[in-house]
Formats: C-alpha cells, structure tokens, sequence
C-alpha cells in the first residue's frame, strides 16, 4: 500500500508541510510540488523529492518563519547544498541542520549583497580541529558561489564546517563553538606566557589543536590517562616555562569546561609547547 500525506500549508512552490500517520508533521520537499496545493489535499508517497521530520513543535515554527522569508532560488541552492552534504558523510544527519544551514546561508547572502563581510576568528582553528568537515564545506562554497554567481568569503567555510560538524555529531553548535573559542583563548595564554607570536600554518599548531581537541573531550567524558610522574619532575626541572604555561592553560580548561582537568595532562602539554616553541 502507497503511502500518502494530507497537506496542511503550502509554504511555497516547492514546500509543502503535511501530515503522515506514523511520522506525524513533516516538510515535504520537491519541484513545484506545492504548486496549486491547498490544504487538505492528498500527496502521493512518490510525489516529493525529500522529506524530513521536525518532531520540535518550535522547529516547525522557526522553519516556516525562516520559508516564508526566502526566495525559492535561494531556497533550492540551501536544499542541494544539504543533500550534498548528506551524500558525502554517508551518515544520518541531525534534521535542525535543514534549520541552522538555511538560516545561516541566507544570513551570509544577505550580508554578502549589502556589503558586509564578517569576520572569522576561529578559521585556522576549525580547520584544523576538523579537516574533513572544512573540506566538505570548502565544496559546498564553491557550489553556493557558482550557482548564484556571488563570492562567499572563506570565513563562510569556517562557519559551514561548524555547522556540518554540529549535525554529524548531534552537539548543539554552541557546544561545537565552545571548542574553537577555547583552543582560541589557549593559544593567547600560550603567546602571553612564552612571549612568542605561534604560527598558526605550522604543523606542530596543529599537532597542539589536535591534542587539545581530545583532551577537551576527555575532560568532558571524564576519561583519565596515565600520569607518567617522572617525566613530570623531568620537564618542570627542564622545561619550567613550558610546565607552567601548560598550568596555566589547564586553569583556563577548567574554568571553561567546568570540570576538573587530571594532572596528567599537564605532561603532554608541556611536551607539545616545546615543540611549538623550538623550530
């Protein structure tokens, strides 16, 4: 038996939001597919291209305000950039991203036509703490750009990748944020305390940024490792500007993170500014 959907709105041309008996509410997604519909019509199961649930009652609500807003050019380059998106990770994705992306695409264009370019701090950052969401973002960029003819600045794919990152994980994107901005206060510490300026291409940044990613995450998770004490009285007798730097850092980790950073990691820490600090 064919599934079928009562259409309750027509939010434009090519979205309809319609009920299903198991999924309840759901946005219905195609080419001229809400073309002449009216509410209360029936729409065959074949008859959309894309479907999605938003099971969020304020979702539904945010989504239908941001429709209503958009022309259907721009909405169709959102809807391809999202299934592109969901092509390449292979993966479900978190369904507020149809919500976040369009919501952010069309805020960068806007911006783009009036003259504004907004600036991202956390570029280098974001790369490196996730290469390939930046890649896939870097695409989908240049897809927005050569189907409107626009140039979106490179701070979009930063912002892109949180995004995409955000909806493979299923964190919130302030959560996502949170790990840029961090490991961006981290190396000020760092500069501030070493008194050098770090070079964000090089590749012991982005050994740092990786470990500090995963001990972000193991402070979150709660996970523990191993605290090799005597290289810990080694490199403080060595290294004490490094050791203390790393302390520093750590203080900085817990009051952001508010939980407890083991002591442990001060170890690695200091192994990793030594590296940054001697080419």
């Amino acid at each position: 038996m064919k599934e079928s959907f009562e259409i309750k709105k027509s939010l434009n041309n090519n979205v309809l939001i319609a009920k299903h008996n198991s999924f309840g509410e759901v946005v219905l997604i195609g080419k001229g597919i809400g073309f002449g519909k009216k509410q209360g019509d029936v729409i065959e199961d074949s008859g959309y291209e894309k479907m999605f649930v938003l099971t969020n009652q304020k979702e539904q609500e945010q989504y239908k305000m941001l429709l209503s807003d958009i022309d259907e050019d721009m909405l169709d380059v959102v809807q391809d950039a999202i299934q592109y998106i969901s092509e390449r990770v292979e993966q479900p994705l978190n369904e507020h991203i149809h919500i976040s992306l369009t919501d952010h695409i069309t805020f960068a264009l806007k911006r783009l036509q009036q003259g504004m370019d907004l600036k991202n701090p956390f570029l280098i950052e974001t790369k490196s703490l996730y290469p390939f969401e930046f890649q896939l973002a870097k695409e989908v960029i240049e897809r927005i750009n050569q189907r409107l003819n626009v140039h979106l600045p490179d701070g979009e794919i930063g912002f892109i990748a949180l995004h995409i990152h955000s909806s493979i994980t299923n964190k919130p994107l302030s959560e996502v944020n949170q790990y840029s901005q961090l490991i961006s206060k981290l190396t000020d510490v760092i500069e501030e305390s070493l008194k050098i300026v770090v070079d964000r291409e090089s590749v012991n940044y982005l050994r740092l940024i990786r470990h500090l990613r995963y001990t972000i995450e193991r402070v979150n998770s709660g996970e523990s490792v191993a605290e090799p004490e005597k290289l810990a009285f080694l490199l403080k007798k060595e290294y004490p500007l490094c050791y203390n730097t790393s302390w520093k850092m750590i203080k900085v980790m817990q009051q952001s993170l508010k939980k407890p950073v083991y002591d442990a990691e001060v170890v690695y820490l200091t192994m990793h500014l030594y590296r940054l600090t001697n080419k």
